[in-house]
């Protein structure tokens, strides 16, 4: 995360604006009374609020939006207006994907306040490309509305997760992507309201169709087991909690097992092409994104916090110790699955993938 805020903030002053120019902060929509001096079309209503922008968001994109928000200059050619035209709506994809991304990784780390100022960038980029009454925009809703829930700002989270909802329902054969993600987060507005039969409920029909899109092992499906298995936890009813643990790091295990063993392997290239080539290969190979890697530590940290806690989970001796050490061998796969670290060998990532069995085994 950006912590480190420009010092050189210029200030604006309302009255001197040009008639009908109003300038409002990026957070609030109040009159604004100061501009990043980076990008210069940005704006807020005080060092609170650009603060908030920056570390969230606006670090990462600053540079993207000075050209962004530039006046289009006039083009007297059609098909040069067209090609503009196209050429900023494919930046604009680019900065939903930035945005969103980088939203569902501070929500992942618990920044929650944070996460808030990237989905509204998100929202507004997806507003100006899709309009404002399109399912596109579901994605920066729910990530609005899970960003409230962990502020337990509960009232505002349901105003976002009704306006996703409404527009789901308002949508032609929504996908089952959308209908995934809509559930699994009403999911965990019920939890935090100790509504946790209709928690279960939403997160059963987010398990249904995330397993309908993607398959029923894919990453994507387990945080809706993970979200499952705290609620059983929290009502002591730890055998279920325990089974659903356990799905959701064989789940993550497949997955980056794969990863790794992709990693590892070297690349299939037909003599005499080359490293290009080669480097071509490897970069198409599977990875996790920054919101994945998030996601990922979040979860299994999480289940190895709890087995460390939880007696009944554990036994004594070397089963225990591998479960001392899950936490760094985590860490080791992860980077090598997500950030395109290599293990130094075979056998280190064999070494890696075996802390896995142990945990899985702790959960039996």
């Amino acid at each position: 995360m950006a912590d480190t805020i420009p010092a050189n903030i210029s200030p604006l002053y309302p009255l001197a604006n040009a008639k009908g120019t109003d300038l409002l902060c990026e957070l609030c929509q109040k009159p604004a009374f100061i501009q990043c001096s980076k990008c210069r079309v940005t704006y807020y209503c005080g060092p609170e609020h650009q603060r908030a922008d920056w570390i969230g968001i606006h670090a990462k994109i600053c540079d993207e939006l000075a050209v962004l928000r530039k006046p289009v200059p006039f083009l007297t050619s059609e098909k040069d207006r067209r090609e503009k035209r196209e050429e900023l709506i494919q930046q604009q994809l680019r900065m939903i994907v930035i945005t969103r991304t980088t939203g569902q990784k501070l929500l992942f780390e618990n920044h929650f306040e944070e996460a808030v100022p990237a989905a509204l960038q998100s929202l507004k980029f997806a507003i100006d490309v899709h309009g404002s009454s399109s399912v596109e925009l579901v994605p920066s809703y729910l990530i609005l509305g899970e960003a409230s829930i962990g502020l337990q700002r509960l009232s505002q989270a349901e105003e976002y997760l009704s306006q996703a909802q409404w527009t789901v329902l308002k949508t032609d054969n929504p996908s089952n992507a959308i209908k995934s993600q809509l559930h699994r987060n009403l999911g965990l507005l019920f939890s935090a309201k100790g509504d946790y039969g209709r928690a279960l409920e939403n997160l059963a029909i987010d398990i249904f169709h995330a397993s309908d899109e993607y398959g029923t092992e894919d990453i994507r499906v387990s945080g809706g087991y993970f979200s499952m298995a705290n609620i059983f936890m929290y009502k002591n009813k730890q055998e279920i909690a325990y089974d659903l643990f356990g799905r959701v790091i064989d789940i993550w295990y497949d997955h980056l097992w794969r990863i790794v063993q992709a990693m590892t392997a070297p690349p299939d290239i037909p003599d005499g092409l080359g490293e290009v080539v080669a480097e071509i290969t490897q970069e198409e190979k599977e990875h996790l994104d920054e919101a994945q890697q998030a996601e990922a530590l979040k979860i299994l940290h999480s289940i190895y916090s709890l087995l460390v806690e939880t007696s009944e989970a554990v036994d004594s001796g070397s089963e225990a110790e591998s479960i001392g050490e899950f936490d760094s061998k985590t860490a080791e796969l992860l980077a090598a699955a997500g950030l395109g670290d290599s293990p130094q060998s075979d056998e280190d990532a064999t070494g890696i993938a075996e802390h896995y069995r142990h945990i899985r085994a702790a959960l039996q």
